[in-house]
């Protein structure tokens, strides 16, 4: 069955009836009959009331009913609301503890620990849900969510395929089915199934770019005009068009027409940043502190100390660098597991911060960790095990943890996971920041300026952890593991005390999960097609080189006055 005969037109049936879904959010929101007159006047004030005054009336009422689970769930919400998740799921669980049959409020309480990456305890509550209502497209969507996330990618596209046939008129749903499939390395069927989700709303942005963000898929004439024909109208929301910029630009340049496609990019790259509060100087100055406090003496102090556990394999370093590569290539000895882009390390500093979000940088906890003693640092290292379990299948000695905000974190890494390997993936800083440029994050894109200034300050951060720890960071070249995969390799295999094996050459073969934009490419023999391809991009990139300054020029040797 081909996508082009699969078609789902706006005014179709099938797009007209509501979806499982929309019935479904409709019932749990219809929550339960607030009985007490009190607790409904608060409640009908809610909306238009400032949250601190909501806050106020909601815990003046439960200081008389304390066991009121309607006010507990409205309390929960508003908290959550303002950002407090992890006190909203303390809220939710007492209001589950006098209420256990409370649907929406248990609904509510999985979804904050979704999100808080609290995946066991999430799946618990879902399970109480789904036997009651085991067809409760929700339910099953946001399981398999946290399924997929955990690496049971079989389940997972299990449960969204189904949500997709059950739902053939809501795009969403064929997004998440595509996703998915894409994960499991399903090519046809991810790309059938999003151009089902555009069959279904011809203006639906994310459809078309996780095409182009396939890599692997090259738009015709017709999807271009497609997606000419959207953008000139004026009534699509702002998401769509920004999404659909994106895969213009991407439309553009697989015809090699560089002017046009640097044209979408920038415009779609433009009004993303408008949404960011990001500030420079946040980084600028964590680089600054760290180098303060993670010196020779502090780690001498503190060696011995942390958990001494040898099993996390860190792949860090700036997004579109090669990690993904590197993380296939060892993902294929039998020593070692992949997992994915886990969330702990960030969410482990958020909360050393005082904060409920993760921290991808920032200075925040150095004091407090500054502070900690053997005790407490082996604590952290193993809870951060612990959280990483989940992920772990194989039963394999090494797991690898690829996210690459972590390198701002290796201070903390180092002092409560002393034996944890560190690779650093480090690409030519044009290459990489322009590749980050072009490619959609829905809260991080920068301006050319602001990423090279914030690749400076990842160097001058690692060349600090080079000078107070000399060979603790092994440092791949990506532009050298493409012209010498085999000796790259070697040194890779070498660093981690692991015997070489011819696997790791062939890591294309290697069938696993991979959900980051270069899940098809790694899924290919190594290529030199991206090495250079920054360069057609050149002429717009002046305020980019300018900023990366010297440590565009000597690389990939580091400038001195970063060392």
């Amino acid at each position: 069955m081909t996508p082009r005969k699969m078609r789902v037109s706006e005014d179709s049936p099938l797009s007209s009836n509501p979806s499982s879904f929309a019935v479904a959010s409709a019932d749990i929101s219809k929550g339960r009959l607030i009985r007490n007159s009190r607790l409904r006047e608060i409640a009908s004030r809610l909306k238009s009331a400032p949250p601190e005054i909501g806050e106020r009336e909601l815990r003046a009422f439960l200081s008389n009913y304390p066991n009121e689970a309607d006010a507990l769930q409205l309390l929960a919400k508003l908290v959550a609301g303002c950002g407090r998740r992890t006190e909203a799921i303390s809220i939710l669980e007492r209001c589950l503890d006098v209420a256990p049959d409370f649907t929406l409020a248990r609904f509510n309480c999985a979804r904050l620990l979704w999100e808080q990456h609290k995946y066991a305890q999430a799946l618990e509550q879902l399970e109480v849900l789904l036997a009651e209502d085991a067809g409760n497209p929700l339910f099953r969507q946001l399981k398999s969510n946290i399924l997929e996330a955990t690496g049971y990618t079989e389940q997972s596209l299990a449960i969204f395929r189904d949500l997709a046939a059950e739902n053939p008129g809501r795009a969403e749903s064929w997004i998440s089915y595509g996703h998915a499939a894409r994960a499991a390395g399903i090519r046809e069927e991810s790309v059938n199934a999003y151009r089902m989700a555009i069959e279904c709303r011809p203006s639906y942005g994310s459809a078309y770019w996780s095409l182009a963000n396939m890599k692997t898929v090259r738009f015709d004439g017709a999807d271009i005009s497609a997606m000419l024909a959207q953008l000139s109208r004026p009534d699509i929301p702002q998401d769509d068009r920004i999404l659909l910029q994106f895969a213009l630009g991407k439309a553009y340049e697989d015809l090699r027409e560089y002017e046009r496609s640097w044209e979408q990019y920038s415009k779609a790259n433009a009004a993303v940043r408008l949404r960011s509060n990001y500030d420079p100087d946040v980084l600028t100055a964590s680089v600054a502190a760290s180098k303060v406090l993670f010196t020779p003496e502090l780690f001498t102090a503190r060696k011995g100390m942390g958990c001494d556990a040898r099993d996390p394999i860190f792949i860090l370093g700036r997004p579109r660098s090669g990690s993904t590569l590197i993380e296939q290539i060892l993902s294929s000895h039998s020593a070692v597991e992949g997992t994915a882009e886990l969330p702990y390390i960030t969410a482990l500093a958020g909360r050393l911060s005082g904060r409920d979000s993760p921290v991808p940088h920032g200075k925040d906890y150095l004091n407090v960790l500054a502070d900690f003693d053997a005790v407490a640092l082996a604590g952290l290292g193993e809870e951060y095990l612990r959280d990483a379990q989940i992920h772990r299948k194989l039963n394999r000695p090494f797991f690898i943890d690829k996210k690459p905000a972590n390198f701002a974190h290796i201070g903390l890494i180092l002092l409560m996971l002393p034996n944890a390997k560190i690779i650093d993936a480090r690409r030519n800083p044009a290459a990489s920041c322009f590749s980050t440029f072009k490619t959609y994050r829905s809260k991080s894109l920068l301006r050319l300026s602001e990423l090279g200034r914030f690749y400076r300050d990842y160097v001058e951060y690692m060349a600090h952890f080079d000078r107070v720890l000399p060979g603790r960071i092994h440092r791949v070249i990506y532009e050298e593991l493409v012209a010498d995969p085999e000796t790259q390799t070697r040194n890779l295999l070498d660093y981690l005390g692991l015997p070489f094996e011819e696997s790791c050459l062939r890591f294309y073969e290697t069938e696993r999960t991979v959900l980051t934009p270069s899940s098809e490419q790694v899924r290919k023999p190594i290529s030199s097609d991206a090495v250079d391809h920054w360069r057609n991009y050149e002429p717009w990139l002046g305020q980019l080189t300018a900023s990366l300054g010297s440590v565009l020029v000597h690389y990939p040797v580091v400038p001195e006055e970063l060392r």
